[in-house]
């Protein structure tokens, strides 16, 4: 079993990997009223030719109970089941994923967490299916997909979904999830995550996304600085 600090990582992860699977294309212009089928569709079109991603990203966390809101910034690059996570503002860490193996470096302690998915594999695989050459009847498998509405956010007019987790492993961890989706180039520009239980959120925001950039193994590779300290936590 993962420890709880780690399962709070991949609830953090889960909320940082919704980027860009709906990556750019253009329903026709006459297209009429926005329906699930089509947006499905066409993320079904999209995911044929989805390899890799790197974003900017900032996440919000908002604790509900104290009416409290942190923020955290970063950058993100994804390749697979390969992710490198690097939070910049405002503590400095680096969540690295490569298949079953997950590692939590902290430059202010000079220590490096190691995980092993394992069994949880699935779940963070779950969490995965929300981005990155998502099809749509994947997302239909695994979600009860809605569309609430159409909004403005800032200066783009979107489409938002709504999707219910059909697993228990996932909806112990949030009981629904809501993507905006800009409609003039079907890029999500904001992600909400309902946490199971408490009431409280996540809203995700990414900018200067880059679909299919070249992205080298070695980016996915540990370097941690001489010295560091290694632990595998239990438990």
């Amino acid at each position: 079993m993962i420890s709880k600090y780690c399962r709070a990582v991949l609830a953090s992860l889960a909320a940082l990997c919704l980027a860009s699977a709906y990556a750019p294309f253009v329903l026709c212009q006459n297209r009429g009223a926005v329906t699930l089928d089509n947006v499905l569709g066409q993320l079904d079109a999209s995911a044929k030719d989805f390899h890799s991603l790197s974003a900017d990203v900032e996440r919000t966390k908002v604790t509900v109970v104290v009416n409290d809101r942190s923020t955290e910034s970063g950058t993100i690059l994804v390749r697979g089941d390969k992710m490198l996570l690097e939070l910049k503002t405002p503590d400095p860490r680096t969540i690295l994923r490569s298949g079953d193996n997950l590692s939590v470096y902290t430059p202010g302690l000079k220590r490096v967490e190691e995980y092993n998915l394992g069994k949880n594999r699935d779940l963070v695989d779950q969490f995965l299916l929300l981005g990155f050459g998502t099809e749509g009847k994947s997302l239909r498998k695994s979600y009860l997909v809605t569309v609430l509405r159409e909004e403005k956010l800032e200066d783009k007019k979107t489409v938002v979904l709504e999707l219910t987790p059909k697993s228990d492993a996932v909806r112990n961890q949030y009981s629904k999830i809501q993507i905006w989706l800009d409609e003039s180039n079907w890029l999500s520009v904001q992600q909400q995550f309902y946490e199971a239980g408490s009431g409280d959120y996540s809203i995700v925001r990414y900018s200067k996304v880059v679909r299919n950039p070249g992205i080298q193994d070695s980016q996915f590779k540990p370097h941690w600085p001489k010295g560091t300290e290694r632990v595998k936590p239990q438990g």
